[in-house]
C-alpha cells in the first residue's frame, strides 16, 4: 500500500478509528523511487522495522541508521522519512501505524496515566530498539507478535496485537526516564512547524507558477530562512523541493492515467514538455515515455 498524504503532508492512515485504530502495512519501499518515502507525518505512534537491509530513517532533523533486526518508535506528529542504503531488493519495512486509543478510550484514567506522558513528551520523538540491546528482546518480540498477527488476522487477532501494544507501551512508560532525550530546542520545532507549512503550500499550488518568495511567504519568513530551514531538514533548496514533488506527481499519473506527455507537464507546473523530459531522466534514470513503452 503506498504512502497516501494530504496537502498537510499528513499521511492518511485507512483504520476505522471507531473499530480497531491500527494499521500494518509492508512492501511500501517497493512502490517508492530509489526506495526512499517521503517525509511525512501523522497524529499516531509509530513502530517500524529495518528486515533485510541497511535504512536510514529521518525523524525531524536526526538521521538514525537501522541495521536489519532494529526496529524504532516514532512519537506522534514527527516529520520522518526512510531511505534504503543498502541491498538491491526493497526491504519489507513492517510497521505499524496506531493511536494510544489502542490500550484505552482516551478520557479513561489508563490512557492519561501512561499514554498521556509518552505523547506528550516534546523530548522524545523517537525510540531505537536495536536487535542486539538485551533490553529491548521481549519488546522486539511483541513488536513482531503485532506485525504476525495484523497480517494473519486469525482469529482474536485484535486481543493479540493489543496485548503486545500494552506490552511495548509499558517498557517505554517504565523506561521513559531513563531514555535519551532529544535536546530539540524551541527553534527547532518552529523550524518544523514552518517546513510542514511551506510544504503544504507547494502541496497545494504546484500546478501553478510558484517563486521563492510565494513558498517563504506560506511561513511567513524570508527566503533566505525558507532555505535554511529545507536545507536542514531534506537537504535541498525549497524549489528542488518542488520540482521533485511535481516529478513524483507526475509519475504516478504516467503509471495511473491515459493522459499524454504535454497534460501531465502542464498539470504538474512544467510549462515545457522538453523541461519536463529532461528533468525527469535527471530524477529517475530514464525518460517519462519508458512508463508508457513498458
Amino acid at each position: 500500500m503506498p504512502i497516501i498524504l494530504d496537502h498537510q503532508l499528513q499521511e492518511q492512515i485507512p483504520h476505522d478509528s471507531s473499530t480497531f485504530p491500527i494499521t500494518f502495512y509492508c512492501d511500501e519501499l517497493a512502490d517508492l523511487p530509489n526506495h526512499a518515502g517521503p517525509m511525512h507525518w501523522h497524529p499516531y505512534f509509530e513502530i517500524a522495522t529495518a528486515q533485510s537491509n541497511v535504512l536510514d530513517f529521518q525523524v525531524g532533523q536526526t538521521h538514525t541508521i537501522l541495521e536489519p533486526g532494529d526496529s524504532i518508535f516514532v512519537n506522534q506528529n514527527m516529520l520522518h522519512g526512510i531511505r534504503q542504503l543498502s541491498g538491491l531488493e526493497p526491504d519489507p519495512l513492517p510497521n505499524i501505524v496506531f493511536s494510544g486509543t489502542v490500550v484505552a478510550p482516551e478520557n479513561s484514567p489508563i490512557y492519561q496515566k501512561y499514554i498521556r506522558p509518552i505523547l506528550a513528551c516534546n523530548t522524545l520523538p523517537f525510540i531505537v530498539f536495536r536487535h542486539d540491546n538485551d533490553l529491548w528482546q521481549e519488546v522486539l518480540q511483541r513488536i513482531h507478535t503485532a506485525y504476525r498477527a495484523m497480517q494473519e488476522q486469525s482469529d482474536c487477532y485484535e486481543l493479540a496485537v493489543q496485548r503486545s501494544i500494552c506490552c511495548i507501551l509499558e517498557a517505554i512508560f517504565r523506561n521513559l526516564d531513563s531514555l535519551p532525550k532529544s535536546d530539540a530546542s524551541r527553534v527547532q520545532l518552529n523550524t518544523q512547524i514552518r517546513l510542514q507549512k511551506m510544504l503544504s503550500y507547494i502541496y497545494e499550488n504546484y500546478a501553478g507558477k510558484i517563486t521563492l518568495s510565494d513558498i517563504a511567504g506560506a511561513a511567513h519568513i524570508s527566503r533566505s530562512e525558507a532555505g535554511r530551514c529545507f536545507q536542514s531538514y531534506l537537504g535541498c533548496s525549497p524549489v528542488e523541493a518542488l520540482i521533485n514533488y511535481r516529478l513524483q506527481t507526475a509519475r504516478r499519473l504516467l503509471h495511473e492515467t491515459t493522459l499524454t506527455l504535454q497534460e501531465i507537464s502542464f498539470s504538474c507546473g512544467f510549462h515545457s514538455v522538453n523541461y519536463f523530459s529532461r528533468q525527469f531522466r535527471k530524477r529517475y534514470g530514464y525518460s517519462p515515455r519508458k512508463i508508457r513503452i513498458g
